[in-house]
């Protein structure tokens, strides 16, 4: 697995400078990708850069992209949250970046949640 490097992290702190800065509470949506030690040995940082990739090519600037440290479910990373502005968030578990891309187009540009890779909406389980 590869190491995160200086311009790696670079990349990210200046994504996520200009999202704070430019989408301060203004976010239609937000995404936060789990980054624990679990979730970063499961593969979380190829799901920020497929999401960093995919902001990038599709021009999103009204989605914040965040991290956070372990969510507690160790054996389902990697996972993220899914917010819509005005709906209750959607945790997804087991992704890799073609889910990540799915959940994407689908849930954060559709509206529509990825049954199938999520695990809760608030705090009840997706069936």
């Amino acid at each position: 697995m590869p190491k995160l490097s200086i311009k790696d992290l670079d990349k990210i702190s200046e994504r996520v400078k200009k999202t704070t800065l430019l989408r301060e509470g203004a976010g239609r949506a937000k995404i936060t990708v789990h980054m624990g030690t679990c979730g970063i040995a499961a593969g979380a940082r190829g799901i920020m850069n497929t999401l960093m990739d995919e902001f990038e090519k599709q021009e999103i600037k009204d989605v914040i992209l965040t991290s956070s440290g372990c969510a507690g479910l160790c054996s389902r990373e990697p996972m993220a949250t899914v917010e819509l502005k005005d709906e209750a968030p959607v945790k997804y578990v087991d992704l890799t970046p073609e889910k990540m891309r799915r959940v994407l187009a689908e849930h954060v540009n559709g509206g529509r949640v990825v049954s199938e890779y999520a695990l809760a909406k608030g705090s009840e389980r997706v069936s």
